[in-house]
């Protein structure tokens, strides 16, 4: 009975320490507005693109020249080379998704922000590809 016991508490101690491991430092945080486009603004380039099964793909030499810059006051522009795309953001963060309205678009790119703090972003497209992006230094 003793053994029996004890097995229980070594079960139930064990699944403890799971959930708190579980519950505690998620790498896949979804930070606050600020830390898109901080007190003026903020460049983000691209580090690493996943497919939509998760694998790592190469990044173009156009996705690597590419820089998009958020401004405090919901602007945006997206660069490459001689190329400037501008327009407005918004940012659900309760909902998780980031919307681009470019300007002279009628249509909003929508991505879900599954990471999200002061250094780095990870955006899911609608394809369910994902970018990952790092703050320019």
């Amino acid at each position: 009975m003793d053994k029996l016991k004890n097995s229980w508490h070594s079960l139930l101690a064990l699944l403890l320490a799971i959930t708190i491991t579980s519950c505690g430092g998620n790498k896949e945080e979804v930070g606050s507005e600020s830390m898109i486009a901080g007190t003026s603004s903020k460049t983000w380039v691209a580090d690493k693109e996943r497919n939509a099964a998760g694998d790592k793909e190469k990044l173009t030499d156009a996705e690597q020249d590419q820089t998009m810059q958020f401004y405090a006051d919901g602007r945006f522009a997206l660069g490459a080379g001689s190329s400037l795309q501008t327009g407005t953001w918004t940012y659900d963060q309760a909902g998780k998704r980031l919307s681009l309205q470019f300007e002279g678009a009628d249509m909003t790119e929508n991505f879900e922000v599954m990471k999200l703090d002061d250094d780095e972003m990870d955006l899911r497209a609608s394809d369910g590809t994902v970018m990952e992006m790092e703050l320019q230094d």
